[in-house]
């Protein structure tokens, strides 16, 4: 049990800075606690639905992971884990493939467990290893190219269900995410599910179903899942898309070779997230972190192998709570065990998920098509804050070849059942390529691309929360 201080004798004074250490008063840190489970819970549940998984599985894992996550980095790192929209691509490509839900789950646990490797090879060796390996311009252009990837989902698959009702959520997500301001901002996608799915239930009344004489909005699930229990297990050996009860529920995952292929090359997101993360909230707390990065990355992973483990989507740090934390100067873990507590609550209603799942596709397909852009762009982010310079060839050519493979999903086969492509495809070209143009290019290039600031800076000697010199 964590010993928090009680801040100031639970007093906030104006300015005041709450330390991860330390609380307010209990009254104060449940409503904390609550803000924090609204800032992540749209994010959280959204993700899980894009990649066919079941969303209240999600939300209630997303409370295990986190009290798993501040365990591991005592307390040090204030963060909350939730699902992370790196891993929709890699769920799209493998239903592409053929897979189903438990073959996600075991291809995105391999992730993990390589998630949580890399975190101990940092932790031990320093950040240095990991960023000698994959540089920004290799994680920028890996990120960009999962995310530019998905294109062909939203063009395929949810748009043309209801092309103006998604072309309408569309407009809306760009008109709440640049007009809103503070915290609703940060949630402006989740507002914008809400309103459109309100949307697709008032045409339905005004206008009918859809032209395939399906309602937008089937609530049938709905109406038949109970109030309270665990979310319904999964009989997947006859799968189609969905449970029988159109809910994907609990289920063990199925490990194959092919798929955790396609699924690998994720790490290197998450590598940069979960640094960032860190990096952010060191800022903030005003505390050198670089001790717990190792610890902060491990620690998600192995969150995230307890999330597949039973079917629900892999976790990684929320910038949506940092942003509540930058706000609010109460960086106290104790609000985070509250909204881990009131997050596997929630898990136990089979209604709220059945609700969740009924969510139309062209309300998802509005979402999706500024959501996957984004997350592409932060691609371009990397770059531009590490200083990448996309003139040198060193950087540019196994970047371009890299994101190219990866938005067109170019093959490869190996014999009569196997090819490789995609985003896997696209990021192992980019990393070898990167390494091989650095060994053959003339020295000059070489200092020229070594000059980009370093992703991860961190030094190559720090001391750990134990003055254990690392």
């Amino acid at each position: 049990m964590v010993g928090w201080k009680l801040h100031n004798n639970g007093i906030l004074e104006p300015g005041a800075v709450v330390k991860p250490l330390e609380r307010l008063g209990w009254g104060r840190t449940i409503g904390l606690g609550a803000q924090h489970v609204f800032a992540m819970f749209g994010a959280t549940f959204v993700f899980p639905l894009l990649m066919g998984l079941n969303p209240q599985l999600a939300v209630m894992m997303s409370g295990f992971a986190t009290l798993v996550f501040l365990f591991v980095v005592k307390h040090r790192v204030p963060s909350y884990v939730g699902s992370s929209a790196s891993f929709v691509g890699v769920a799209t490509a493998i239903y592409a493939a053929g897979g189903n839900p438990a073959d996600v789950s075991g291809a995105l646990f391999v992730v993990a467990l390589t998630l949580f490797m890399v975190g101990l090879i940092i932790h031990f060796a320093g950040a240095r290893v990991i960023h000698r390996a994959l540089p920004p311009v290799v994680t920028g252009a890996v990120v960009m190219l999962i995310g530019f990837n998905l294109a062909p989902v939203v063009a395929g698959v949810y748009w043309p269900v209801d092309p103006w009702l998604a072309f309408t959520v569309m407009l809306i997500v760009i008109t709440l995410s640049v007009g809103l301001r503070g915290f609703f901002g940060r949630i402006a996608i989740f507002i914008s599910l809400v309103i459109g799915y309100v949307l697709s239930w008032i045409l339905d009344v005004a206008t009918g179903p859809l032209a395939s004489g399906a309602p937008r909005v089937d609530w049938s699930a709905v109406k038949s899942a109970p109030w309270l229990g665990l979310p319904p297990v999964s009989d997947l050996d006859n799968w189609l898309y969905k449970a029988p009860d159109n809910v994907v529920g609990l289920h063990l995952p199925a490990f194959h070779w092919t798929f955790i292929v396609i699924a690998l090359p994720v790490v290197i997101a998450l590598i940069a997230e979960n640094t960032g993360h860190v990096k952010a909230v060191a800022e903030m707390t005003g505390e050198n972190l670089d001790g717990y990065m190792g610890r902060a990355i491990a620690a998600d992973g192995l969150g995230s192998m307890l999330a597949t483990t039973v079917g629900a989507g892999p976790t990684t740090t929320y910038a949506e709570n940092i942003g509540v934390m930058a706000a609010s100067r109460v960086y106290s873990t104790a609000a985070y065990v509250v909204a881990s507590i009131v997050a596997i609550l929630f898990g136990f209603s089979p209604k709220f998920g059945a609700v969740i799942s009924a969510t139309p596709s062209a309300v998802l397909g509005g979402i999706c098509v500024v959501l996957y852009g984004m997350i592409g762009l932060l691609g371009a982010k990397i770059w531009k804050e590490n200083n990448v310079d996309l003139g040198n060839p060193i950087n540019l050519i196994p970047a371009a070849a890299g994101i190219i493979i990866g938005i067109g999903d170019v093959k490869i086969p190996f014999g009569d059942s196997f090819e490789l492509g995609g985003i896997a495809l696209g990021t192992i070209v980019t990393i070898a390529v990167y390494h091989i143009a650095r060994v053959i290019a003339p020295e000059r290039l070489r200092k020229e691309a070594d000059g980009a600031a370093l992703i991860y800076d961190a030094p190559g000697i720090y001391k750990d929360e134990d003055n254990d010199a690392k």
